[in-house]
């Protein structure tokens, strides 16, 4: 084969657009009184420089039906590891739905920490803040533990969703999952939910539990 051709072949083409969905949870959860599941999905589409991003992330609990929300988002790169992301976002699931305009970034900080902090701006001036932390952590190709870390605030309560003033819910969790093949790994692990101030004590008026500590068992799947 011509030199010429070979090198062609071997470019990569920045500007192609290629899909990929993502699910990066797809869980049961149980533990401290509560139980239910959760996801965390996310599907994008585009190219090295410009993509649409749809993301989504809930709950379900035995109590009550699912909770959740999508973000839709226009990404950008902005410098080497860092896009912006500017677009909307809708809850479901309890309560009225909320529709929110966001603009954020999403990239990789320091120590490979996969990062998206977003801000929303809601009805009425209401403003919400959330920030994505996680991580993988190889201990061999195939088995991979990820940390993660999520916290939300809101300036404004909405009792319709049990959401109170201020920092409203944090969670984290540890997961271990097994690669069996590249795009489907099944994971155990742990997860740790607060609610806080007025979040927790709508929570508990409403018979729910405020803080779980739970395990967790559930596949991540790429397409």
């Amino acid at each position: 084969m011509p030199y010429a051709q070979m090198a062609a072949m071997m470019q990569m083409d920045d500007t192609q657009s290629v899909g990929r969905v993502l699910v990066d949870q797809l869980e049961f959860r149980d533990g401290d009184g509560a139980q239910g599941g959760a996801w965390d999905a996310q599907a994008r589409y585009g190219n090295d420089y410009d993509k649409v991003v749809l993301r989504t992330e809930g709950e379900w609990a035995s109590a009550a039906g699912a909770a959740g929300r999508a973000d839709l988002l226009w990404d950008r790169i902005v410098t080497r590891w860092w896009s912006l992301q500017a677009g909307a976002r809708y809850d479901f699931g309890q309560g009225p739905g909320r529709g929110w305009a966001a603009i954020g970034v999403a990239g990789l900080a320091p120590y490979w920490i996969n990062t998206e902090a977003t801000f929303y701006l809601g009805d009425a001036g209401a403003v919400a803040a959330r920030l994505k932390l996680e991580t993988d952590l190889l201990f061999t190709q195939r088995l991979i533990i990820q940390p993660e870390f999520e916290l939300n605030a809101y300036s404004r309560p909405d009792g319709m969703r049990e959401q109170g003033t201020g920092i409203s819910d944090l969670s984290s969790g540890l997961r271990l999952r097994y690669a069996i093949r590249r795009d489907i790994a099944p994971y155990v692990g742990v997860a740790w939910t607060r609610r806080f101030g007025v979040t927790a004590q709508l929570l508990r008026d409403a018979g729910q539990v405020s803080s779980a500590l739970q395990w967790t068992a559930g596949i991540r799947m790429l397409f």
